[in-house]
């Protein structure tokens, strides 16, 4: 019997209906960053979107509406700078300095045993190969001098440079510490009578300590106490120093050195602060090692 060949339907199956498309996700708007932004960038973003609505919208705006967005905006805009982040900053630039009179055994040592006096005062460090710039007058006559780093390394350091005319000297220390972080400096050049400034140093051998205050003005002149040096163009300022600030830095809010103070004015023998300080503008500290950072 023979086996009947298969049928094969000259028509084709009709095809299965096409799956149904997902639905796209919607595109992520772009958004800002408004913390990024400062200030006044802020409140230019402010104005362009009061406009914007403005325009857009038929209705007039309330004054209610109008504070709501802007209060809005402002919320979203980046806190101000404040002193405590300027010293978070710059504390790890900050050295103490101690000077001693002879150079026999261990400074501590020495100091104990009545053999030598200490002059102390403060640093700060501008370049990472350990160069510190100080005050003349706290270093000037010392046969030995220590710096101490602000994650405790003690070093020996020499004076490799030094400004009279500005009461600076340039130290180099002879030990670093693993992670040795140099200072950011700013120009002067914009610095006005009422900007916020910073002190850190170490007042009386304590510290480092911040002290907060403004400029007070700018060009001042000033003779030290012992009436040997008379310096010019200074920064004057109110923020509280004391001896042992000597040689420390003069920071803005954000943490940018723009000069390195110098001294304070008072008319009695006790030298306590009494509201004016000085500090020698940091283009004139480059300078004393042979740098401009601008």
């Amino acid at each position: 019997m023979k086996r009947r060949a298969a049928l094969y339907s000259g028509s084709r199956l009709p095809s299965p209906p096409p799956a149904p498309e997902k639905p796209r996700a919607a595109p992520k708007k772009r958004t800002t960053d408004w913390r990024k932004l400062g200030a006044p960038a802020a409140f230019v973003v402010l104005l362009l979107a009061i406009a914007t609505v403005w325009l857009a919208q038929p209705h007039s705006w309330s004054s209610d509406e109008i504070e709501a967005l802007a209060q809005h905006v402002l919320d979203k805009a980046p806190p101000a700078p404040s002193a405590s982040e300027a010293y978070e900053k710059v504390k790890e630039s900050v050295v103490a300095v101690r000077a001693y009179a002879d150079d026999g055994g261990e400074g501590t040592k020495s100091m104990e045993n009545g053999k030598a006096e200490m002059q102390s005062g403060t640093g700060v460090i501008i370049v990472d190969s350990g160069i510190i710039l100080t005050n003349l007058h706290v270093v000037e006559g010392a046969k030995m001098i220590h710096i101490v780093f602000s994650d405790g390394t003690l070093s020996i350091a020499e004076v490799i440079g030094e400004r009279p005319e500005h009461d600076l000297a340039v130290l180099q220390a002879k030990t670093l510490p693993d992670d040795i972080v140099p200072a950011t400096m700013r120009s002067t050049a914009g610095l006005r009578p009422g900007d916020e400034v910073v002190a850190v140093g170490f007042p009386f051998g304590i510290g480092p300590s911040a002290s907060a205050g403004v400029v007070s003005g700018l060009k001042r002149d000033y003779v030290t106490h012992d009436g040997k040096r008379a310096l010019t163009n200074l920064i004057q300022f109110d923020a509280a120093v004391n001896p042992g600030n000597s040689g420390g830095p003069l920071v803005t809010l954000d943490g940018e050195v723009v000069g390195i103070v110098t001294g304070l004015l008072n008319p009695t023998e006790n030298r306590v602060f009494i509201g004016i300080g000085f500090a020698v503008p940091i283009e004139n500290a480059a300078a004393a090692i042979g740098i401009s950072p601008f």
